[in-house]
């Protein structure tokens, strides 16, 4: 009897070797491969002639709209770009207890009429399922459930079916009987997926698969995984806080720069559709250290909170901690305040915060961090009704901005009455505004007009 190929695998990047290896010389990984099974399969058969697929022009193919699925959620429909694609294959990442089996479980029961569901889960079972619908109030009669773990029974399941929508939960507990891997190995991922992916093509099915992810945050498994779907998502905030991000970083049909916001609530995953009224707080006096700014993401523009508090270093060694923003951010926009503002930062520790739990990039946020830290320094209030937007440079020059108009009408429509922008975007307005609206060349002009100096 003929000894069976082997060869082995890494569980981080799916490098292959002829041998085992402790360290993984293409990422650099200590112990992660292992013993994979090669099946070769016997053709004794006449080999067919092959269609032969004849190059044409790009210019004579006609391009046919995509067929979308309304999901239900505003929210989720924005990050997908119109909804599910027919025919799709969707990633939904996210850690233990964020909400990714309530958020789909809701979008089942939302989709009802559209035809039948199948429910695959290899984590819980029946009576845990029904449990969390009964609580979330799912009614609908054409979700089915199978409890199971074997692709090769799921795949034959989806066949004899044909559902319009399938959802597996999740891709890390289902094996294949031909690879000698452990379920959630490399290996079992990538082959479970591409059969997945291949019988929903060509059936034109919907597909939801939803993945672990690491203690990086990353989607656990191969990075090849997120190449073979066509969406990518991911569920984003703290798990014992009541919001969620819902973010795209891949959609072959849509944006990645949108976000969809949700609270987690009893009755499920429930969409926010002004993130700008809970971002804000309701306090009637604004308190030193707090200034509103307002950031854009994707193409939605949000009013957010930021708070900062300065102390008395008592070790001798200033401290910066930030949450929320970038910690070299903070340190860079403090040092400009020190060389150009003339303020001894030297001595204090600086405690940035984003209310909210959410984490932001944008450079439009760096004035309103740099009057926030001011404010609390001097321990002078910013004016409640104001909101703060524009990048700061090193030489302490505020910098233009892009999307002013949607900024500015977003401050417009919740109440305030000043605004402060950069003298470069106040130049270029060609919409009128009910605002103040507050055009300064530095941080110093800034801090001025915000009543700090």
């Amino acid at each position: 009897m003929a000894k069976a190929k082997t060869v082995f695998v890494c569980n981080e990047c799916g490098n292959e070797s002829s041998k085992w290896l402790g360290k993984c010389p293409a990422c650099g990984s200590w112990n992660t491969f292992f013993e994979q099974k090669i099946v070769e399969t016997k053709n004794t058969s006449i080999k067919k002639d092959k269609t032969t697929n004849i190059p044409q022009k790009l210019n004579d193919y006609t391009a046919k709209d995509t067929i979308r699925i309304p999901t239900g959620f505003g929210e989720l429909d924005r990050v997908l770009g119109g909804g599910l694609v027919k025919g799709s294959l969707t990633l939904l990442g996210g850690e233990p207890g964020i909400g990714k089996s309530t958020l789909i479980l809701q979008l089942c029961d939302k989709v009802k009429g559209e035809g039948k569901v199948l429910y695959v889960s290899g984590e819980e079972s029946a009576e845990q399922i029904k449990l969390r619908a009964d609580r979330l109030g799912i009614n609908n009669e054409d979700i089915l459930f199978l409890g199971e773990t074997d692709i090769d029974i799921v795949n034959q399941a989806i066949i004899d079916i044909n559902p319009k929508l399938v959802i597996i939960d999740s891709i890390q507990t289902m094996y294949s009987e031909e690879i000698t891997a452990a379920p959630g190995s490399v290996s079992q991922v990538r082959e479970i997926t591409a059969q997945v992916m291949r019988i929903c093509k060509q059936n034109a099915i919907t597909t939801i698969i939803i993945g672990h992810v690491t203690k990086d945050g990353n989607i656990a498994g191969p990075r090849v995984l997120e190449h073979m779907v066509d969406t990518v998502l991911y569920i984003e905030g703290e798990r014992y806080f009541s919001y969620r991000i819902l973010r795209g970083v891949k959609n072959r049909f849509g944006s990645t720069n949108e976000i969809g916001m949700f609270e987690m609530k009893e009755e499920g995953m429930c969409e926010i559709l002004n993130p700008s009224d809970i971002l804000i707080s309701e306090n009637d006096e604004n308190p030193s250290g707090s200034c509103i700014i307002c950031c854009m993401e994707g193409t939605r523009p949000m009013l957010i909170e930021i708070q900062s508090l300065t102390t008395q270093s008592v070790f001798g060694f200033p401290k910066r901690t930030a949450n929320g923003v970038d910690y070299n951010r903070l340190a860079l926009l403090i040092a400009v305040l020190e060389k150009k503002a003339g303020l001894n930062f030297g001595s204090q520790d600086v405690y940035l915060n984003i209310v909210g739990g959410l984490k932001i990039n944008e450079p439009s946020i760096d004035l309103g961090i740099i009057l926030s830290a001011t404010s609390s320094f001097k321990n002078s209030p910013i004016p409640k009704d104001m909101v703060v937007m524009g990048e700061v440079g090193l030489t302490g020059e505020v910098r233009r901005i892009n999307y002013i108009e949607k900024r500015l009408r977003e401050a417009e429509k919740l109440g305030f009455k000043t605004c402060i922008i950069p003298e470069s975007n106040k130049k270029v307005l060609k919409d009128k505004f009910k605002l103040d609206i507050i055009g300064v060349r530095d941080v110093n002009e800034a801090m001025r007009k915000a009543g700090l100096k």
